[in-house]
């Protein structure tokens, strides 16, 4: 492995509204931001970013092709979870192989969030 290469660090969603995305995510996660800028509000979640900027884009717009994946401890109750606060489902919960499942839902603003209980992936 490249040991310039640290890991994943950020994840940026794309709303159209800061404000109402910043309470949606504080909400969801149940952790208020570390940075609160009208370009830029940054949440630590489990030691990860999780970055929202404005942007107009439309949420039809918006494209599907990068999935970033949540870990949880339990799938099926943080998806229903995300649900409840307004998400829609975009991928029902499915096996993946052995004790792998994984779902994706779309925030108000059409992000697809991913959320994976994989039970085999320990961080270092």
């Amino acid at each position: 492995m490249n040991k310039n290469i640290l890991g994943l660090r950020t994840v940026i969603y794309r709303v159209s509204n800061l404000e109402d995305a910043k309470k949606w995510y504080t909400d969801v996660f149940g952790k208020g931001p570390y940075f609160d800028e009208p370009f830029y509000i940054g949440f630590e979640i489990a030691g990860y970013e999780l970055g929202l900027i404005p942007d107009d884009t439309s949420n039809e717009n918006k494209t599907d092709n990068i999935e970033t994946y949540w870990g949880v401890t339990d799938i099926k109750s943080e998806h229903q979870r995300f649900i409840d606060h307004g998400a829609t489902e975009h991928t029902a919960i499915q096996n993946v192989g052995g004790e792998l499942l994984v779902s994706t839902l779309k925030d108000p603003w059409g992000n697809v969030i991913g959320l994976i209980y994989n039970p085999y992936f320990k961080l270092p």
